[in-house]
């Protein structure tokens, strides 16, 4: 069974910047693809980043050239640096990792005051 465990989230100034980490354990192969979803409260959850086993990456607009997702491929962990932040950027973040099927993290959140 896979287990994603998630770190890093809490709160910041708007300006600031946060690190978000998802480490994977229990899969004896590495995740196909890897990335991170977000949900504010009454809104629908948004695809941040994506990156694959190769190091192909993906952005949702509203953060290309902010975030940044990077994976550490003999760990099967990604990170998803967020500098930058903005109030707009305030949701649970929660990771996730294809295998042959789909893995969730907890979710952390993010929290970025004006």
């Amino acid at each position: 069974q896979v287990q994603l465990v998630e770190s890093g989230g809490g709160l910041v100034q708007a300006g600031g910047s946060l690190r978000l980490s998802c480490a994977a354990s229990g899969s004896m192969l590495r995740s196909n693809l890897m990335g991170w979803y977000r949900q504010a409260p009454g809104k629908e959850r948004e695809l941040v980043a994506t990156s694959t086993l190769g190091g192909i990456t993906n952005y949702a607009d509203s953060v290309k050239g902010r975030f940044t997702i990077s994976r550490d491929n003999a760990r099967d962990t990604v990170y998803l640096q967020m500098n930058s932040l903005k109030p707009e950027d305030t949701a649970v973040y929660a990771c996730y990792a294809k295998y042959s099927r789909v893995y969730w993290g907890q979710g952390t959140q993010v929290t970025v005051s004006s």
